[in-house]
């Protein structure tokens, strides 16, 4: 049995829930990463985990037996250099969790381009609430549950499952990994413009996901969207759509919104979440559906479902000052950006939105949705867009095209701010913003603190 593991990039979300879960497994366990801060650090010391702050050759324990190498690292850090040199031996995360986690377990899979950390985390609060202690892990905070990962000795897991790759020596998708038993397929749309060329590309992966499902598994896939039922045709396990066209195997029916929830019946059941907007109604059915394959009983669903907390970072209500409100989301794709602001107007009827939109991910700095941007932006009352985040790192060419963004919004009838930084963007917007006002702040990353300089100032 390895008794010694060595963690590269060990301060990272999934990464240290891995590394505590392995340290309480009685393994010894060191890790090193480039910034070593509190939570993190904190949490993976209480563990009693050795950490380095840097990537040093010397970090490398002389008698570590595996190294598990996340995915930011690359050829070139001087430990992954180290590693190759000495012909030790390393895995991956995802194959890490397959290994010492996943093998002979319930493992539930939940992916698609959009909505995954919230279905993953619905699911996992319903097993939770049912008393089946799940393990899993999920690329945000579930507030019913205080973490995003967690590994116990239950039969089941629920994995949000990402179709980005897996490190930079294994170019799968990571979900290829996780030996499902149930994966839901939420939606599929192009992303990931840094690692996949088409959508095409990204659908073949799907499609490769589908090929370990087994035959007493099910693909739980969404009857609405053309290439989540594309990638499942001759699929060699069983399907079920879910959705709201009259085709789904099990449909969504008699949808009643309110301000702070959506109530909505399936299966003759009737549920409420306290969520808005479509998209986290199919989450919502999405999850119940999964869990009752796992056995679950319908009423204790409904009612572990009404009292389902969100995710920390999707439509956050960051704070309220002078009838202003702040709220933070993670949208960082044109889809995703139009669901955020339809869902808002849904919550608060009458009031103007302003989205503020920093483009970060490796897809929307590049021109790939230079139009889409502009459509999905335009639902807003007043769109604004940052600086585009290390444009260095896009060729000129195929970066998104600030003043063409304007001109678009501008004929769109929007008068929109656009290409500013942090401290910029909260003046102009505070000195327009009224009381009434809903100020939504959308970016995969801190955004140099944004929400409380917004904060700050709206008091000041």
């Amino acid at each position: 049995m390895n008794s010694h593991f060595h963690f590269l990039g060990i301060c990272g979300t999934a990464m240290g829930a891995v590394a505590a879960a392995m340290a309480r497994r009685g393994f010894t366990v060191t890790g090193s990463d480039a910034n070593v801060y509190p939570p993190m650090s904190t949490f993976l010391e209480e563990e009693g985990i050795t950490l380095f702050e840097g990537y040093k050759a010397s970090n490398i324990p002389a008698d570590a037996d595996v190294i598990v190498i996340g995915n930011a690292m690359s050829r070139g850090n001087e430990e992954v250099e180290a590693v190759l040199q000495r012909r030790l031996r390393y895995l991956s995360l995802p194959e890490t969790m397959k290994e010492y986690f996943l093998r002979g377990k319930r493992n539930y899979v939940v992916t698609g381009t959009h909505g995954k950390t919230t279905t993953t985390s619905m699911l996992a609060w319903l097993m939770e609430d049912s008393g089946l202690n799940p393990s899993f892990m999920i690329g945000g905070i579930a507030r019913n549950l205080g973490r995003g990962g967690r590994f116990t000795d239950s039969d089941f897991s629920v994995l949000e499952g990402d179709e980005y790759d897996t490190a930079f020596f294994d170019k799968r998708s990571k979900f290829l990994h996780y030996l499902p038993e149930l994966v839901v397929i939420n939606n599929i749309e192009f992303d990931h413009a840094d690692i996949y060329n088409s959508l095409e590309e990204i659908k073949l992966s799907f499609r490769r996901l589908t090929q370990i499902i087994p035959r007493n598994g099910l693909a739980l896939v969404n009857a609405d969207d053309p290439n989540c039922l594309d990638v499942v045709k001759g699929a060699p396990c069983p399907v079920k759509t879910l959705g709201f066209s009259d085709s789904s195997n099990i449909r969504i029916l008699d949808v009643e919104t309110s301000t702070d929830g959506s109530h909505f019946t399936l299966e003759g059941t009737r549920y409420y979440v306290p969520m808005i907007g479509e998209f986290n109604i199919r989450n919502a059915a999405m999850a119940i559906a999964a869990a009752q394959f796992a056995g679950l009983n319908v009423k204790q669903l409904a009612d572990s479902m009404g009292r389902f907390e969100g995710v920390a970072r999707r439509q956050e209500v960051k704070g309220v000052v002078n009838g202003i409100s702040v709220v933070d989301d993670f949208a960082h794709h044109p889809t995703a950006i139009k669901q955020a602001i339809l869902g808002l107007r849904q919550r608060y009827p009458g009031s103007r939105i302003w989205a503020i939109f920093e483009p970060r991910s490796n897809t929307t700095r590049r021109n790939i949705f230079q139009n889409e941007l502009a459509l999905s932006l335009a639902t807003a009352d007043f769109p604004v867009v940052a600086a585009v985040d290390h444009p260095d790192k896009v060729a000129l060419e195929e970066r998104l095209d600030l003043t063409k963004l304007s001109n678009d919004l501008s004929a769109l009838g929007k008068d929109a701010l656009i290409g500013g930084q942090a401290q910029e963007i909260v003046s102009a917007v505070c000195k327009k913003a009224q009381p009434g006002d809903v100020i939504l702040v959308m970016s995969n990353g801190g955004f140099d603190g944004i929400h409380a300089k917004l904060l700050e100032a709206l008091n000041a």
